[in-house]
């Protein structure tokens, strides 16, 4: 059995495919880009703005889920450039405290909108 998670706090999704799923006792989050639920736009400025908005997208996500950052077990990082590594990582950093999840990078061809990150997750609910 599974369960639909959506939120009006993080961006529509952008093709047939849910914010997440609640599958048993775990939490799938698809990948999220830095568009502005508010504004239904992107946020481009630098690597760290939209950074922040996809963690930002993705923190919504797991507030309609009843759960928080500290519940991931698992992230998937997608960057257009690997150069950018750092600075995603520096953002990304900030959202978590201890008992850091398990985690890829890897440096894609192509993401949706022509972002520079994305950033799916999966958690645990206990």
């Amino acid at each position: 059995m599974k369960t639909v998670i959506y939120t009006s706090n993080a961006p529509e999704p952008i093709g047939p495919y849910s914010q997440a799923i609640i599958a048993g006792n775990l939490v799938f989050v698809s990948g999220q880009i830095a568009i502005n639920p508010s504004t239904n736009q992107l946020v481009l400025g630098d690597i760290k703005t939209e950074t922040k908005q996809v963690m930002e997208n993705i923190k919504a996500i797991l507030t309609e889920a009843g759960i928080d950052f500290s519940h991931i077990i698992k992230t998937t990082i997608f960057l257009m450039d690997m150069q950018n590594f750092a600075q995603v990582n520096e953002i990304y950093g900030t959202y978590f405290t201890s008992e850091f999840p398990a985690r890829e990078t890897v440096q894609v061809a192509g993401l949706p909108k022509g972002v520079n990150v994305e950033i799916s997750v999966t958690a645990i609910k206990s």
